[in-house]
């Protein structure tokens, strides 16, 4: 069914007049006649998303209307409905969800069905933890799409504040019950490893400004189709970097440890449309670009900076049976110390997920994406941060961790 949304997009997009009858030849296809789509343009007119003039129909330019063809370009880019969520009840929820930790039915005034379904839309789409089934417990981590949501409905945005350790005791149990699921399923567990592995790459790879999106991501990837209008240099980066997942997935299945050789090698894969830098420590200095609070180290420091890295992971991981606690902590810390240490002259962000997805892994922490909802906060907390903030990355890593872990959980059983 076409809606409004459609035919905005569609009109934004295009730019200039429309007469009713083009408009309805674009959505002839889907079953909408002529007075269908007319009636919607009479509805945009009134909202005054769109206008009239001898021309035809035409998108009213503002800032609410360009805000509202943002949210549905992002929708777009990541698969996601934006039918299903640029709902004014829907925003209502999200603005009232976000100044709670985490929150049950009775915190709102809603039938537990709608409550549900709210629930579910914001968690398939990873903007939402389900933090459990019985009762319905969820949290809502803070992200722009969300707030820009709430802010287009005329809704308040204020954030609840976490504590270092929010998430932990859940994280314990879930982690026991996975190990439980897997040892019961192994085979199931690998297609679900498969199954995010391309959305790990989509989301890696966008916070890097790679464009391509979620649909074409998983056409070149799983269908081995090559999506047209994006550069080969695009395309070449997605089926790359899946080179290198694949590489660190088989690693820490065998529990390899991370060293320079392994590093040097996942991003030459990861950077192979790159030959000139793919492996390669940098030999010159380099800034992050929309940060220069972000400092990295110097060329004469890189060598002694990763060996003394790379000592502390040896000496780190050399222990049985670490708290699960010290695991979280030095994964902060292993993390961030590596993007600051920056030892390629592109590619670090993608390189450091990577081996630290690869750190987690090797101790069963079964970290297979970032979700949506969490990209943001990761990146402010990493190479978006003024300062370093370890603690904070610790924080995100525990929702990142928490959502895999319940994802996972949910579909192993």
């Amino acid at each position: 069914m076409v809606t409004k949304y459609d035919v905005f997009e569609f009109m934004y997009k295009k730019g200039s007049p429309l007469k009713p009858q083009e408009v309805a030849n674009i959505f002839r296809k889907i079953n909408i006649d002529y007075h269908g789509v007319y009636n919607i343009l009479l509805d945009l007119k009134k909202l005054g998303i769109i206008m009239k003039n001898e021309y035809g129909f035409q998108v009213v330019r503002n800032e609410i209307n360009d805000l509202l063809f943002q949210m549905i370009k992002f929708c777009l880019k990541n698969d996601i409905n934006y039918n299903e969520l640029l709902d004014k009840n829907l925003a209502a929820f999200v603005s009232k969800a976000f100044i709670k930790k985490r929150f049950v039915v009775n915190d709102f005034e809603l039938d537990p069905r709608t409550f549900s379904k709210y629930v579910d839309i914001l968690a398939k789409n990873g903007l939402a933890i389900i933090l459990s089934k019985k009762p319905l417990t969820a949290t809502i981590p803070y992200n722009s799409f969300l707030r820009d949501m709430a802010t287009y409905f005329d809704q308040k945005v204020s954030v609840a504040r976490t504590k270092p350790d929010e998430y932990f005791d859940e994280i314990e149990r879930e982690l026991k019950i996975f190990q439980r699921l897997r040892a019961a399923n192994e085979a199931r567990f690998r297609r679900i490893v498969d199954d995010y592995e391309i959305r790990f790459i989509h989301h890696s790879l966008s916070i890097e400004g790679n464009p391509i999106t979620l649909p074409d991501t998983i056409k070149l990837l799983k269908d081995h189709i090559v999506p047209r209008d994006y550069t080969i240099e695009s395309v070449n980066e997605v089926q790359n970097y899946q080179k290198a997942i694949i590489q660190m997935n088989e690693d820490a299945e065998e529990k390899k440890p991370i060293s320079k050789e392994s590093i040097l090698n996942y991003h030459r894969l990861a950077m192979s449309h790159r030959s000139g830098i793919a492996g390669k420590i940098r030999n010159k200095p380099v800034v992050i670009h929309g940060n220069s609070d972000f400092k990295v180290a110097k060329v004469k420091e890189i060598e002694p900076k990763l060996r003394a890295l790379l000592k502390k992971y040896n000496e780190f991981f050399i222990r049985k049976k670490i708290p699960l606690k010290e695991i979280l902590e030095f994964s902060s810390y292993f993390h961030n110390e590596f993007q600051h240490i920056h030892p390629f002259e592109d590619g670090n962000s993608r390189t450091t997920r990577l081996i630290t997805f690869h750190l987690l892994r090797t101790q069963n922490i079964p970290v297979l994406d970032i979700p949506l909802g969490m990209l943001e906060e990761y990146v402010f907390s990493t190479k978006g941060a003024k300062k370093r903030e370890d603690k904070k990355l610790g924080q995100v890593f525990q929702q990142i961790i928490l959502y895999n872990l319940k994802t996972i959980n949910e579909k192993l059983s």
